[in-house]
């Protein structure tokens, strides 16, 4: 051990191991892992060992496979055994709503790259996996790049390999404390002395939790109880010249493999368990708790009766270990906000499935300062100061482990830890009818349906569709009051503010009284934000933008800070409504005494208004395309500025609208949105936001390398809008895009636009097929439907309704 390292990595199981390997690997060699105990002592020995690409989400998916095709690389590169039998995979669907979704995941798997996947009829599952009853299946979906792996193999195998490259590995050796000294190094105080690293890793898996405490975090993680069994041989197995697949029985809460002649059966029971909250036993190790078969003795039965082969033989061995999850399942990554040179790669539930993308991902943050792919679906700034509150955590990662095979659909609303931020007007809203979603623990209005009524969750249009275009029809033609506390606002102060913000965004900004739309860079060119800037002419400015994205955007801003600068993150203190639609003016009109006209209030003013009894800041600009204002309050003002304007607006036919309609506005508008069009890993000039560049302005994060883009036309693919000829059912994301049956590009986001009577999508489209009126294909709920390319913002594309 030496007494000091570059990186110190906290925790030898496979994730540590990975994030090691990837390090050394791209470079950075001066670095350590220190563990407790032994390498794997913890989760990493007792995993069940399952391998197999295919992920609810894409971009975990993309991460699972990059994971899958590492491992015959440090298996080779390191000399280490890993075991890997890469047997090939099954999920099946017993339910017909689940065949749908598996017929949409099958094309949504392609879109990623994952093209060694296919449907299956019952009868072809049962020719894979003979030991399987198909009874109730209505088919399933194969997938080449499934399988296991001998767990503590693979763990040896990566510190081999990483050692190999220069790095070291310590074990026997608990770290104690970590002490940051002034200028943003570690002390690493461990059992054997104390280390002196630049950078450490929290990979502590079941003792992230007091990794974190460490340094004054409490991360949202918790461990629960997980149960497997592994039988003795059974005869069916030993007769057959091939391995039994990997198979996932979703209705039946099960998953197995081959284990020597008999089968590992692992179970996500209903009725789940946490284990230890507040992380195990620095003891613990190699020890496993007792299980429980009340508790899992449902789903056993279930799994036993899908193979009856089991019912014949008996039990070898009974696993129940605890493995620690987040409350969305997805891995803890990345620098944690206002704490230099600490990061994570933690809570990672399947560490042997995605151990690999998380070091590959989290070994380029730490040395290029960006990733590769979009790290957004576990990078630590999701989660806000609130979810590592205790009920919220249990309630959280209890729901996610319980509904770990229980399918949920994209309209579905999940209860646990739920309500917890509400806006003001939250308890007038909900008597108006308002349904509620959820962002980053606030709840923000979707629709407003009558008494009673309660959305159906469904792949394809649900029992809102209608409401929905009612609300659409009320912004059109009349006034729409939509509740805005569901955006982020950031106050930017001090002398050196504007000169701050000009390099910071790659627009020009403002005038005094002006707002402009900004998109903000990486040094690599990559969006960082589709923001909006607002001069507000006392010498303040406002950056606005997605409520979700509010720890992630103040790490940036903060990251990025120097000179008199000051940034305050002001979305709780402040909330308001916006109004939508050509009656908008008139609403207005009769809460103020000051001039609003056109000429007076332009399209992207922003000025003080007294609106009411109320002294708010407004802007004239609205996402759903029409003549709109958005009211700024204070949280106190909230109710009283929500029933001012409803009293004012009555006479002209205003109505509550939700983001369920705001997206179809937004659609027929071509106005893309972030997770959507907007990502990370995407470019100004693969997503239009170049226009808004000021290409002769002085220097800005990400000049060069989009100037870089522009000028040699290098981006890759190019957002376009798409009329879908679809029947019930519409676009959402990642549905592949086919000309001729190439695949040709992929689908942003989509919905029904409900003025012009067309389902729309946004895509992103390979520069031959850009041409207006290209006829396409595209798999909506896994099914072809005939597409072509449209002129943009099918609905007044001049734009003068937004300018009257």
């Amino acid at each position: 051990m030496k007494s000091s390292y570059r990186v110190v990595v906290v925790g030898g199981g496979v994730v540590g191991a990975s994030v090691l390997y990837h390090l050394a690997k791209l470079g950075w060699t001066d670095v350590a892992l220190v563990e407790r105990s032994i390498l794997t002592a913890g989760s990493s020995w007792h995993a069940a060992g399952g391998i197999h690409a295919l992920n609810a989400d894409p971009n975990m998916a993309a991460l699972q496979a990059y994971t899958i095709d590492l491992l015959s690389e440090i298996e080779k590169e390191s000399g280490q055994d890993i075991g890997l039998h890469m047997t090939g995979g099954i999920t099946v669907a017993a339910d017909p709503n689940r065949w749908e979704w598996l017929q949409s995941a099958y094309r949504i798997f392609q879109t990623i790259g994952i093209e060694d996947c296919y449907l299956m009829t019952p009868q072809e599952v049962k020719e894979k996996c003979p030991i399987m009853d198909i009874t109730g299946v209505i088919g399933g979906l194969w997938a080449d790049r499934e399988g296991y792996i001998d767990t503590t193999g693979t763990v040896h195998a990566y510190a081999k390999a990483a050692k190999l490259r220069g790095a070291d590995v310590i074990e026997h050796n608990k770290v104690e404390e970590l002490i940051q000294r002034p200028d943003g190094s570690w002390d690493v105080v461990t059992e054997k002395g104390t280390i002196h690293a630049e950078h450490v890793v929290n990979a502590g898996g079941l003792w992230a939790k007091q990794v974190g405490r460490m340094v004054g975090l409490d991360l949202p993680l918790s461990p629960l109880e997980h149960h497997y069994l592994v039988t003795d041989d059974i005869p069916e197995v030993a007769a057959l010249d091939f391995e039994v697949p990997m198979t996932v029985d979703l209705e039946g809460f099960t998953y197995l493999r081959q284990d020597q002649k008999g089968v590992l059966l692992g179970i996500y029971e209903v009725n789940h368990q946490h284990w230890n909250m507040d992380g195990a036993p620095w003891d613990y190790g190699f020890e496993l708790i007792q299980e429980n078969f009340d508790r899992i003795e449902k789903e056993l039965e279930m799994g036993f009766n899908r193979y009856p082969c089991l019912q014949e033989v008996g039990v070898k061995r009974w696993v129940n270990g605890a493995f620690t999850f987040s409350p969305d399942g997805n891995p803890l990554v990345g620098p944690v906000p206002g704490m230099r040179n600490y990061w994570l790669a933690c809570g990672v539930m399947a560490g042997f499935l995605q151990g690999g993308g998380v070091g590959k991902t989290l070994a380029e943050w730490m040395i290029y300062g960006d990733t590769e792919a979009d790290a957004w679906p576990m990078d630590i700034a999701r989660y806000g100061a609130f979810t590592s509150n205790r009920e919220y955590i249990k309630q959280t990662t209890g729901q996610f482990y319980s509904r770990r095979f229980v399918m949920t659909y994209p309209n579905e609303q999940l209860p646990a830890g739920r309500p917890l931020k509400k806006a003001p007007a939250y308890d007038g809203m909900t008597a108006a009818g308002c349904q509620w979603g959820n962002s980053w623990g606030l709840e923000v209005p979707l629709v407003f349906g009558p008494e009673g009524f309660k959305e159906t969750p469904t792949l394809k249009r649900s029992n809102a569709f209608a409401i929905v275009a009612e609300e659409c029809k009320a912004v059109r033609e009349k006034v729409g009051l939509l509740d805005i506390t569901g955006f982020s606002r950031y106050e930017i102060t001090g002398a050196g503010a504007e000169a701050w913000l000009d390099r910071m965004m790659a627009s020009r900004l403002p005038k005094p009284g002006r707002a402009r739309l900004a998109p903000m860079l990486s040094p690599e060119g990559k969006l960082k934000g589709d923001l909006t800037v607002f001069n507000w002419g006392d010498g303040s400015w406002w950056v606005m933008g997605s409520y979700y994205l509010r720890q992630w955007h103040m790490r940036w801003f903060n990251d990025h800070l120097e000179g008199d600068v000051q940034v305050r993150d002001i979305s709780d203190a402040t909330c308001g409504f916006s109004l939508s639609g050509p009656n908008s003016r008139k609403v207005l009109e009769k809460l103020t005494h000051q001039d609003v006209s056109n000429e007076a209030f332009p399209i992207f003013g922003c000025r003080t208004l007294d609106v009411g009894l109320i002294r708010a800041k407004v802007a004239r600009m609205s996402v759903t395309g029409e003549l709109g204002y958005e009211i700024n309050c204070g949280a106190l003002e909230h109710i009283a500025l929500r029933e001012m304007l409803l009293e004012a607006g009555a006479e002209f036919g205003i109505r509550e609208f939700g983001f369920y309609a705001m997206n179809s506005l937004r659609l027929e508008k071509s106005f893309g949105i972030w997770n959507a069009e907007f990502m990370q890993d995407r470019t100004p000039g693969m997503t239009g936001m170049d226009r808004w560049i000021a290409w002769d302005k002085g220097d800005f994060h990400g000049k060069d390398a989009a100037r870089q883009e522009k000028d040699g036309n290098t981006a890759p693919l190019r957002l376009v809008t798409l009329e879908v000829d679809s029947d019930g059912a519409d676009a959402s994301g990642y549905e592949p895009i086919w000309k001729d049956g190439k695949r040709v590009g992929y689908v942003t986001s989509g919905g029904y636009g409900h003025t012009v009577g067309k389902s729309l999508a946004m895509a992103l489209l390979e520069p031959d097929y850009l041409a207006l009126g290209t006829e396409l294909s595209v798999h909506i709920v896994g099914v072809e439907r005939t597409a072509r390319v449209i002129p943009a913002s099918p609905h007044d594309p001049q734009g003068a309704c937004m300018r009257k």
